[in-house]
């Protein structure tokens, strides 16, 4: 019993470090793994390349695959590129794989010591987050030589014996005990290098073991769909196109598995390498093969997951994509995609406001203010999610990007508010009691319309760009249309002292809505402030507190 409670716990201390490796990686060089792959998808070969590369990095074809599903879901690469990628990703893991198979126990007490080090003395930097991935490699070597020792020793117990000779009886069985034992380690490269120390130590018989090792591949494809089950179909594409890919690899194998053992691993010193090089031979064979039938797959892929149309105008969050959260800045990309969204939303409701106030359209002001629910929604998804990031371990520029994000989708909510009120009180003033404006009234508030909304698009330009010459023009607007409230108000006046009745009848709703469209500029020119403290072109004191 000792010794099977060793082996757990290794495997459980191997599944550890591969987590806190995987994680620290994202963490420390997420945007330029983000950049890596989208630089790569321009040719095929690249492609391949930028998922061995990134998956290599990472640890994990399981991560890439949540990565590039993200994309997708984002519009940022075509289906087709991302299972490309995802061939390269695969062979990445399988490379991986074998490096870890060789021995490397001397590297462990070093990566762990310099770890804590790096980690104890900068622990919320940059060098931390290196040092913590240091830890976790630490702890995978330390794991791989642990398993070993355990299963040596287990393999010499009759009753172990008899267990793991069942498995020979099919190799359906074996199948699907690989792929269990990946699904729920949460890698494939943990399940393979177990595999590998298990056949190694003579444990199990090298048919067993390469059985093993297939169905370790397709619970790696069938863990993506599961992580992605509630993500929108964009996103869901991906690993099902992958799981497709893993279908085919165990369709090329099976029938290999005799011929490998009978003329390749006698070739191969040592029944661990034999297993880790047919691992590798697995995702070589997909590789290869997928790559020039990547168009077809992504078709049948479509067909069978249809992209619904209508979900584009769903009210529900479209790119909150919870499986890039492991990847802080693809999450804030993600955040700041669905803020844009909102802000859409808000720009429906206020350019209608026109129409209500010149048409006397009550239906049409009850259906922007509905929209108003929709903008709530929309916001409280967005904190929740913003709130899910952890600022710890985000690096400046990100963390700045956390507080635009923040702040813009505070400021849309609360120009969405402004918009609804105005309706309300354009419905209670003027709609109902068939009122209107004079010409030169309604002329008036139509300039601050139109104004308004070329403030709006500027305002989402400043947000989505960062641009510091925009961001000068928007703070700008701030004063141009305070100017614009005085001048309007004091021709009203004007009319007023002339006795014109339609001035007389609205007056009041006239200057509410003058002030009212002043306040919801103010929101919006306020965008400008966050672009401008950090390119250092404001002092954060100018900044006025009460807009």
């Amino acid at each position: 019993m000792q010794h099977l409670l060793n082996l757990l716990a290794a495997i459980a201390l191997l599944v550890w470090g591969i987590q806190i490796v995987r994680t620290g990686i994202l963490n420390v060089f997420g945007a330029n793994l983000r950049q890596l792959i989208a630089l790569g998808v321009r040719t095929r070969l690249m492609a391949v390349l930028s998922g061995v590369g990134v998956t290599a990095v990472v640890q994990s074809s399981t991560a890439t695959s949540l990565i590039v599903s993200s994309f997708v879901g984002q519009g940022m690469i075509g289906l087709p590129a991302a299972l490309t990628v995802m061939r390269g990703a695969e062979l990445g893991s399988a490379i991986m794989t074998v490096v870890f198979s060789l021995d490397l126990s001397w590297l462990s007490p070093l990566c762990i010591f310099s770890g804590v080090v790096l980690y104890v003395a900068r622990k919320d930097t940059k060098v931390g987050r290196i040092g913590r991935v240091l830890i976790g490699l630490g702890l995978m070597l330390l794991a791989l030589r642990l398993i070993s020792e355990a299963t040596l020793v287990l393999t010499q117990s009759e009753v172990v014996r008899t267990l793991l000779l069942a498995l020979t009886s099919d190799v359906t069985l074996e199948i699907i005990t690989g792929a269990l034992l990946a699904i729920i380690s949460y890698s494939s490269l943990a399940t393979v290098l177990l595999v590998s120390a298990l056949a190694g130590s003579g444990g199990i018989p090298g048919d067993v073991a390469l059985g093993l090792v297939i169905g370790a591949n397709l619970g790696s494809g069938m863990l993506a769909v599961l992580t992605t089950l509630k993500s929108q179909v964009q996103v869901r594409q991906v690993p099902l196109g992958n799981l497709l890919f893993r279908v085919l690899g165990v369709a090329l194998c099976i029938p290999l598995v005799g011929p490998w053992l009978q003329f390749v691993a006698p070739l191969i010193p040592g029944s661990g390498a034999q297993v880790v090089l047919f691992h590798l031979t697995f995702n070589l064979l997909v590789a290869v093969a997928g790559v020039g039938i990547t168009d077809r797959v992504a078709a049948m892929v479509e067909k069978l997951m249809p992209i619904d149309v209508a979900s584009s105008t769903s009210k529900r969050p479209h790119h909150l994509d919870n499986t890039a959260l492991a990847t802080p800045s693809l999450a804030i990309s993600c955040a700041a995609r669905e803020a844009l969204h909102l802000a859409d939303v808000v720009e429906t409701m206020l350019g209608g406001l026109k129409a209500v106030w010149e048409d006397n359209d009550a239906e049409l002001a009850r259906e922007l203010r509905a929209l108003d629910d929709q903008v709530d929604d929309l916001y409280s998804a967005i904190k929740y999610y913003m709130a899910k990031i952890s600022r710890s371990e985000l690096d400046e520029r990100e963390g700045q990007r956390w507080t635009e994000v923040i702040s813009f989708t505070i400021n849309m909510e609360q120009v969405g508010d402004l918009i609804e009120r105005v309706l309300l009180e354009v419905e209670d003033k003027k709609i109902k009691k068939g009122r209107h404006f004079s010409s030169a009234g309604l002329q008036e508030l139509n300039d601050m319309h139109a104004r308004l909304m070329s403030n709006l698009r500027l305002a989402m330009s400043v947000f989505l760009s960062g641009n510091v010459r925009d961001a000068h023009r928007l703070l700008e607007e701030k004063a141009r249309f305070r100017d614009l409230e005085l001048a309007y108000a004091a021709t009203h006046l004007d009319r007023l002292s002339d006795g014109k009745l339609k001035s007389i009848e609205t007056s009041s709703l006239h200057i509410d809505l003058i002030s009212e469209l002043k306040r919801i500029n103010s929101l919006l020119c306020s965008l400008a402030y966050p672009v401008l403290e950090a390119a250092g072109a404001i002092e954060p004191r100018q900044r006025d507190p009460g807009q």
